[in-house]
């Protein structure tokens, strides 16, 4: 391991890594020297990430798959676990914003599947890797999250709520683990960043007033290879 690749043959799974904070942060962690998992489901989305980390030398792997479809989560867990037998850094950055209405307007069926990918799909992958967690020598799970998942706010409701509930899960995850002294956890939350989902919640936004994904993936990488006591939350601002 050297200071310029922190991660040397470390291996990294990132979810929803097709584009945005986390395609930018894929990168970076191929950069620091891990072998990356690319998850999302658009295949040719990710082939692109991965043209470019194998152009900047780099090593990765395609994983096409919809996290809340059946056994995937499953299946994947199985198939690193045989090819690698541990993983060293899981990024939970997949999600969905869903539709901004009052709470009373909340679609049934949206709000299932808003749940179903940023809350229940992460449970789902820390229960499918958490073996392969614990047979690293140093493990770092990091939960992407949003300021209204602690700071409600109007017609946020569905999308807030779910970012809340995965704040707690992954704050009692690190208590739990915490004993092992090989698990850490990180609750990280962006900031305005100029991504599709920023795009697509505030339309009259200009994006260059916004930071790029990559100044969130650069400070991901500063806050793995830092102290942080596990559970902190990390703001991530301008």
């Amino acid at each position: 391991m050297t200071d310029t690749k922190p991660f040397d043959g470390k291996l990294a799974l990132v979810t929803g890594a097709s584009r945005g904070i986390g395609a930018a942060t894929a990168e970076a962690l191929a950069a620091a020297g891990s072998h990356v998992i690319l998850v999302a489901r658009t295949a040719s989305a990710l082939e692109q990430v991965e043209d470019r980390i194998y152009a900047a030398g780099g090593n990765a792997t395609i994983a096409p798959l919809d996290l809340t479809e059946g056994e995937s989560i499953g299946k994947i867990a199985a198939a690193v676990a045989e090819r690698w037998g541990k993983l060293d850094l899981l990024i939970l950055n997949a999600a969905m914003l869903g539709s901004l209405t009052p709470v009373e307007h909340i679609d049934p069926k949206e709000y299932s599947r808003v749940l179903s990918l940023n809350l229940l799909a992460n449970q789902a992958l820390i229960a499918a890797f958490d073996p392969l967690l614990r047979k690293s020598e140093h493990a770092e799970v990091v939960a992407l999250t949003s300021s209204v998942g602690s700071k409600p706010r109007a017609f946020w409701g569905a999308y807030g709520s779910s970012k809340a509930a995965l704040e707690t899960l992954l704050g009692a995850y690190a208590d739990e683990t915490e004993y092992t002294g090989k698990v850490r956890v990180h609750i990280v939350d962006p900031g305005a960043t100029r991504t599709r989902m920023r795009e697509l919640a505030f339309p009259g936004e200009a994006p260059e007033s916004l930071k790029p994904p990559e100044a969130v993936a650069e400070a991901i990488v500063n806050r793995l290879t830092g102290d942080a006591a596990t559970g902190e939350k990390l703001r991530v601002d301008a």
